[in-house]
């Protein structure tokens, strides 16, 4: 049974290129870097045990490579997803908007009892 037992949120912006990855991969890192994630020692599971569904938001979720993203996990099963959120910016010269992101990662075990 897959039990979730944190959720952290992190932001990330692209200043001036448009890059919703970049902007997603800063959000990612915002919430891991700030947060030191123990949770697996807790319960005596493996770092690699942790099931991480990774939520992107940003106005262009088709502009997003989730596998640049998943990779920035040095362990665990990462799944990254991006959906329409964030919010684009528009700069008063009229270049590139900024691109925000948000990033939530839920960290899982799967507690079922082995057999």
């Amino acid at each position: 049974m897959k039990k979730t037992m944190l959720v952290e949120f992190g932001i990330g912006t692209s200043l001036r290129r448009r890059d919703y990855t970049e902007a997603a991969c800063r959000a990612v890192r915002d919430a891991l870097w700030r947060n030191s994630i123990n949770v697996a020692e807790l319960f005596g599971f493996p770092k690699e045990a942790m099931i991480l569904d990774v939520t992107i938001g940003v106005a262009d979720p088709d502009a997003v490579d989730t596998a640049a993203v998943a990779a920035l996990f040095p362990y665990g099963q990462p799944t990254v997803t991006a959906t329409r959120g964030g919010l684009d910016v528009p700069r008063s010269d009229g270049g590139q908007p900024t691109v925000i992101a948000n990033a939530a990662i839920t960290v899982s075990f799967d507690m079922e009892a082995s057999a």
